[in-house]
């Protein structure tokens, strides 16, 4: 196959390293989820991608299709899945930063980790 023909895994990659940078580098709370869900999504690509058959149509049965090459579904619907299970770590995670702004009145981590340092010291 030549270079640009793999488009799909190349835009899976740099959606990858940019939510893997994100994660890693930022240090607000919310990037760091926005991060989560770029990688999330790259990774759904990548699947979504990988599953693909190149001229296989949907698998519907007729007596016509003996010779023909049927795409696997099973790929869609493991992603699908894994959509709504990613919408719903999302929105816990925002829940859990929405409380953490309450508590500590920032989202910065950096900030957060010196206020509960400086609690245990307090409190020993």
């Amino acid at each position: 196959m030549e270079f640009l023909g793999l488009y799909n895994y190349w835009i899976a990659v740099v959606l990858l390293m940019s939510g893997f940078y994100a994660v890693i580098a930022k240090r607000n709370l919310v990037k760091k989820l926005i991060g989560l869900s770029l990688f999330q999504a790259a990774v759904f690509l990548l699947y979504i991608t990988m599953g693909k058959v190149e001229g296989g149509t949907a698998p519907i049965f007729t007596s016509a299709s003996a010779e023909q090459i049927f795409s696997n579904p099973l790929p869609q619907v493991l992603i699908l899945t894994a959509i709504v299970v990613g919408i719903s770590t999302t929105a816990l995670g925002l829940a859990i930063v929405v409380r953490t702004k309450e508590e500590y009145s920032t989202i910065e981590e950096d900030e957060i980790q010196q206020m509960d340092c400086q609690e245990n010291v307090a409190s020993e």
